[in-house]
C-alpha cells in the first residue's frame, strides 16, 4: 500500500470518529436557526385515555416552549423489551432530551443509565425508577393516593369490614406506592378492617374480572375493593356488574375513563382516586425544557391527588380531569 492511500485511509478513519464522537457529546441547544429542539416523551404505554392525556399535555407544553415532541411508546404497559427498545433508538437518534414513564422501576434502570452516558438530560414521569440519573420527577404522590383510598373506604364502611386489592404489576413503582398507601393507611388508623385478598392483574383487564370474580366466590362476605389502575378497575367493575353485587360493595376505582365516570354516576363506584395526567406530561416536558434552558428546577413536581365522587364530579376543577381536552393530538 502507497503512502497516499495510506494518509487517505487514515484522514477517513479520524473523520469517522470525529462524527461519532461528536453525536454522542453533541450539545443539546446547538441548532441552526429555525431547527427546533426534540424532546422524545417515552409513556408507559399508549393505548388508554390516560396515556392519551399525557400526550396532549405534553404536545401543549412543546407548542408553547418551541419544541419538537416525539412520542412514542409501547402500546400495552407490560412490554418493557419495547420500551427498552425505544429508548436505545432515542439515544441514537441524539435528541435533545428525554421525559420517561418506566414500565419497571428495576427494569429500566441500565437504559437510563445509557441516557446519561449518552449526556440526554432525563425526566422521568408518572413512576419512579431505582436510579438518580435524572433531572426531576414529575409525578402524582402515588402513596397519598393510597392514603386518600383508604380514608374514603374507611368513611363509607363506617370504619369495619373486609376489602380486597387489585394490584397491578409488582415491578410498577407507582402502583405499588398506592398499594402502599392503601394498606399501610388501613392498618395505622382503621384496624377494624381486615384486608383479606391481594393479587396482581398485570395490566390485563379479562386477568382483572378473572380475580374478581374468583375473590368473591373465596371471600362472599367482602365489603369493599380498591384497585390501583384503570385496568384493574375495569376489570372489577365487569366482575362486579355481571354478579350484581355494586349495590353492596363499596368500590374505590383509581384513574378515570368514560366507562368507569359513568359507573360513577350510576353508583356502581363509589370514588374514583383521580390523577391529572395533562399536567404530568406538561410539567414534565417543561421541567425538561427549563433545565436545557440552564434554569434551576426542582426535583420532584407533584402533579396532585383528587377524591372524586358522585357529589363533587360536576365541579369545574373535577370536570376536567373526567373529560380531558384532547384537541391537540
Amino acid at each position: 500500500m502507497n503512502r497516499q492511500i495510506m494518509v487517505r485511509l487514515l484522514f477517513f478513519a479520524l473523520l469517522c470518529l470525529t462524527i461519532f464522537h461528536g453525536s454522542c457529546t453533541k450539545e443539546p441547544f446547538e441548532r441552526n436557526a429555525g431547527q427546533s429542539m426534540q424532546i422524545a416523551v417515552i409513556p408507559k404505554g399508549t393505548s388508554n385515555i390516560f396515556w392519551q392525556t399525557v400526550h396532549a399535555g405534553a404536545l401543549t407544553a412543546g407548542k408553547e416552549f418551541g419544541v419538537e415532541i416525539l412520542w412514542s411508546g409501547p402500546a400495552v404497559e407490560t412490554n418493557k423489551e419495547q420500551q427498552v427498545s425505544i429508548v436505545e433508538d432515542f439515544i441514537v437518534r441524539a435528541v435533545d432530551g428525554i421525559v420517561l414513564a418506566p414500565q419497571d422501576a428495576e427494569a429500566m434502570v441500565p437504559s437510563v443509565e445509557r441516557i446519561a452516558a449518552a449526556n440526554i438530560p432525563l425526566v422521568i414521569m408518572d413512576s419512579g425508577i431505582n436510579s438518580d440519573h435524572y433531572v426531576s420527577f414529575a409525578a402524582t404522590d402515588n402513596y397519598r393516593g393510597g392514603v386518600e383510598g383508604a380514608r374514603e373506604m374507611a368513611r363509607r364502611l363506617e370504619q369495619k369490614g373486609q376489602v380486597i386489592i387489585i394490584g397491578n404489576d409488582p415491578g410498577g413503582a407507582s402502583t405499588n406506592e398506592r398499594e402502599k398507601g392503601f394498606r399501610d393507611t388501613l392498618e395505622k388508623e382503621f384496624p377494624d378492617i381486615q384486608l383479606i385478598g391481594f393479587e396482581y392483574h398485570y395490566n390485563d383487564r379479562g386477568k382483572a374480572r378473572a380475580i374478581m370474580d374468583d375473590l368473591l366466590v373465596r371471600n362472599p362476605d367482602t365489603d369493599g375493593v380498591f384497585c390501583s389502575s384503570e385496568s384493574s378497575s375495569l376489570g372489577a367493575l365487569l366482575a362486579l356488574q355481571a354478579s350484581k353485587t355494586t349495590d353492596r360493595l363499596v368500590f374505590i376505582a383509581f384513574d378515570s375513563s368514560p366507562e368507569l365516570v359513568k359507573a360513577l354516576e350510576n353508583g356502581e363506584i363509589h370514588a374514583i382516586i383521580n390523577q391529572d395526567p395533562f399536567r404530568i406530561g406538561y410539567e414534565g416536558v417543561k421541567t425538561l425544557v427549563r433545565h436545557l434552558r440552564g434554569e434551576a428546577v426542582e426535583q420532584k413536581v407533584d402533579t396532585g391527588v383528587f377524591v372524586v365522587t358522585k357529589e363533587n364530579m360536576n365541579e369545574p376543577e373535577i370536570e376536567i380531569l373526567l373529560n380531558p381536552n384532547l384537541d391537540s393530538l
